[in-house]
């Protein structure tokens, strides 16, 4: 197929497309979520999308959830400085070892660099690989890519309330990296000694977030279960009374107790 007919069928299926999303149907009335009283956009002649209204699919397609909101610096941060020290600590480990050579596997084979200017057009799983292009250009370190796996991980274990689904958690690592990875920055002198400057940063959100938390569960799949473990352990270790011995907390009944008291 020539190129002059690729693009009449991408146009031709845009067209058709445009036109079903622009029908609404009267089967999608109400947003999925629970207390949400919008209505599906389906249902609107605004999309396809036949869960959620506008406000929670775009909230679903940033965050991974959409009910949960990602978590913020100051929740995740800690979980992520006790990854990063873990590894740091048994990088001698082979498991370990093989999650970092996974990561600068994906650094690797991301292909050329790319400016975060010129990924307008490019599919999802493209702009994935320019984020781990641009990971590698900037000498991240694949500790850091790990950690954020193993934060996320942890911060789920640790939050009763939290989202459990693989999805929510590969977004909220992918977040993370992608956070990481940073935009492209330029700056052009100019007459008068002025200075031109571009700043572009890439959304965060879509399926390249997919794509990028696929890529980082599968480097660290291997080392999730040791660090648990491990944390699990240390929290065995360190905390086994219930409570500080200055609290006052009601003590059992014993008959030497009782027996000194009389």
């Amino acid at each position: 197929m020539t190129d002059i007919g690729r693009w009449k069928r991408r146009a031709a299926r845009k067209a058709e497309v445009k036109g079903r999303a622009r029908e609404p149907s009267h089967m999608f009335k109400m947003c999925r979520v629970v207390g949400c009283k919008n209505t599906a956009r389906a249902g609107t002649g605004d999309g396809l999308d036949t869960r959620f209204c506008r406000s929670h699919a775009d909230h679903y397609a940033r965050h991974g959830s959409p009910y949960h909101a990602s978590f913020k610096a100051s929740e995740i941060n800690p979980f992520r400085r006790a990854a990063v020290e873990w590894l740091v600590v048994n990088e001698g480990d082979r498991v370990v070892a093989n999650a970092l050579l996974r990561v600068r596997r994906l650094y690797d084979q991301a292909g050329p660099y790319v400016e975060a200017f010129r990924l307008r057009g490019m599919p999802p799983k493209e702009r994935a690989k320019a984020a781990w292009a641009r990971l590698r250009q900037h000498e991240v370190d694949p500790r850091m890519v790990v950690a954020a796996w193993l934060a996320v991980e942890a911060k789920t274990a640790a939050d009763p309330q939290s989202e459990t689904k693989g999805e929510f958690k590969r977004v909220q690592a992918a977040k993370i990296v992608h956070r990481l990875a940073s935009g492209s920055h330029k700056s052009w002198p100019q007459g008068g000694g002025k200075t031109t400057e571009l700043h572009v940063y890439p959304a965060s959100r879509g399926n390249v977030l997919r794509h990028i938390g696929e890529d980082i569960e599968q480097a660290a799949e291997l080392v999730t279960e040791r660090y648990v473990k491990a944390v699990t352990e240390t929290l065995g270790r360190t905390n086994r009374r219930a409570a500080p011995r200055h609290l006052a907390v009601r003590r059992r009944f014993s008959k030497r107790r009782s027996s000194s008291s009389v």
